[in-house]
């Protein structure tokens, strides 16, 4: 068969559809199996493929809508066991569900109720608001003392000490931080460049020589199927990385709180640098590092890229 003729699937899809077709097979009671089967089908699936058409699924994501197919299940279980199903669902059923349950478990149910709703499967009802608590800002203070723990503690791993300097540096997530390879790592004669966006990144003296001796003494690449990987971080598979979920194992048990980490990093990123060469730099959106930039109150926010032809003597960008 010729190359190209079948459409490109995203990986994370396939796995989602194997791991759905197993858990099919668990659900006991066949009405239940039935509904979770079209809500997957007709809900899950369509919103994944059409996300998938713009950007790669993570493996956070489909995590997640694997959580928001679990607590379905075990919604339709819970009714059960109060004597209920979907068509006796209202709105007492759905308060006494909210306050047995856990806001993680609120939060991944809710499309699914949604979808019931729309469907006319149940009764119309009122979804309680979700409040998602923030974790508190990593002060500048507390990521430069992450950042010093990570260049001398000389007991630690190596590979978790890379990750977890290239989110409290660069502010990247742990499902790129995978897909780099060495690369992007790029030395001259007296500076070591990291490739993230466009420009390179310039890497600091201290980590950069535990960056280029990490890459030259990787784990996994004794392995029969790795011996000529590129990746910075490979994982045992063969031409795979290591999985995201367990590199971002890895930062945790260095104490390091990754999403926060990353929060922090971005800021003061902006507070040096205007929004859209941030954005170029470390291959964020132009109008996620925008809108940061509003948030924190940057002196860059009303920044225009381009080339600016000099003022006049005594006039300013403002005036």
């Amino acid at each position: 068969m010729a190359c190209g003729l079948l459409p490109a699937i995203d990986k994370q899809i396939c796995l989602l559809e194997r791991w759905l077709v197993h858990h099919l097979n668990d659900i006991t009671d066949p009405d239940h199996a039935q509904i979770i089967r079209r809500f997957a089908t007709w809900d899950i699936l369509p919103r994944l493929r059409s996300r998938a058409e713009r950007k790669p699924i993570t493996p956070a994501a489909r995590t997640f809508i694997g959580e928001q197919i679990r607590h379905a299940t075990t919604f339709l279980s819970w009714l059960a066991t109060h004597e209920a199903n979907l068509n006796t669902c209202d709105q007492a059923a759905i308060d006494a569900w909210h306050a047995e349950h856990k806001q993680h478990e609120r939060i991944a149910v809710r499309r699914f109720l949604l979808w019931c709703v729309e469907n006319r499967l149940t009764r119309k009802f009122v979804l309680p608001s979700t409040r998602t608590r923030q974790a508190a800002p990593l002060t500048r203070a507390r990521r430069i003392e992450l950042l010093r723990q990570i260049l001398v503690d000389a007991d630690a791993p190596m590979r978790s000490r890379i990750a977890a300097g290239l989110v409290l540096l660069y502010a990247q997530p742990i499902s790129r931080i995978v897909r780099l390879t060495v690369d992007d790592i790029i030395t001259t004669d007296d500076q070591v460049f990291i490739r993230l966006g466009d420009p390179p990144s310039p890497v600091p003296p201290p980590f950069a020589e535990l960056l280029l001796d990490y890459a030259a003494h990787r784990a996994n690449m004794s392995t029969a199927t790795n011996p000529g990987a590129t990746w910075l971080f490979p994982g045992r598979r063969a031409s795979q990385p290591l999985r995201p979920e367990y590199l971002a194992q890895l930062v945790h048990q260095l104490g390091i709180p990754a999403s926060a980490s990353r929060g922090a990093a971005i800021r003061q990123h902006l507070q040096d640098m205007p929004a859209p060469i941030v954005a170029d730099a470390l291959g964020y959106h132009p109008v996620t590092t925008a809108r940061l930039a509003t948030q924190a109150g940057t002196t860059w926010s009303r920044y225009a890229p381009g080339d600016h032809p000099p003022l006049p003597p005594g006039r300013t960008r403002d005036s």
